[in-house]
């Protein structure tokens, strides 16, 4: 076996893509989004992983030294993941991400009154000291009004995505 052929090294270093051999010295970011299953950065030398920092852009970090398995510890990991793959792989769906159907809007509950989101109490104080105005108790259904929207359209951009989850960025 030749040093490119993959049946003769673990992995490749994620910077300068050297084969590392398996059993061989190898270094890893101490930072957890690297070292996730997904992403798994490996380096073979301190220069290699400090390559990857200005990619990244780190806080704060180091690199963490770590050996590679032995060929045949290797073998039994993959088998191992294979095995657990082929029995979870009716209950966990894989491939490309879903985009989830938009699902009717809701009827409007005529029995149900709208709640109002705006905790009263903040948005009057807020009123109050920014600009010494007083406010009207109608505002509250006004601005819980644009908040729904506000929602309703982050809501819409999570689903086109394919998330289930808000973020921040929905309401930009």
């Amino acid at each position: 076996m030749t040093e490119g052929d993959p049946a003769s090294s673990w992995r490749r270093c994620s910077s300068c893509k050297k084969p590392i051999g398996f059993g061989a010295g190898f270094w890893v970011c101490n930072v957890s989004t690297c070292n996730r299953p997904r992403t798994g950065l490996v380096f073979c030398t301190v220069s290699c992983w400090d390559a990857h920092l200005s990619v990244v852009n780190h806080r704060e970090s180091w690199a963490v030294e770590r050996s590679a398995p032995s060929r045949e510890q290797w073998a039994r990991e993959q088998a191992a993941e294979a095995a657990s793959q082929t029995a979870g792989a009716a209950s966990t769906p894989s491939g490309p991400r879903r985009i989830l159907p938009k699902p009717a809007p809701p009827a409007p509950d005529p029995k149900r009154p709208r709640e109002v989101l705006i905790v009263a109490s903040k948005f009057k104080e807020y009123v109050r000291v920014r600009a010494g105005m007083n406010t009207s108790d109608r505002c509250l259904e006004a601005l819980s009004d644009l908040v729904r929207e506000h929602c309703e359209r982050a809501i819409e951009k999570a689903r086109e995505e394919g998330r289930k989850t808000l973020l921040e960025r929905d309401f930009e």
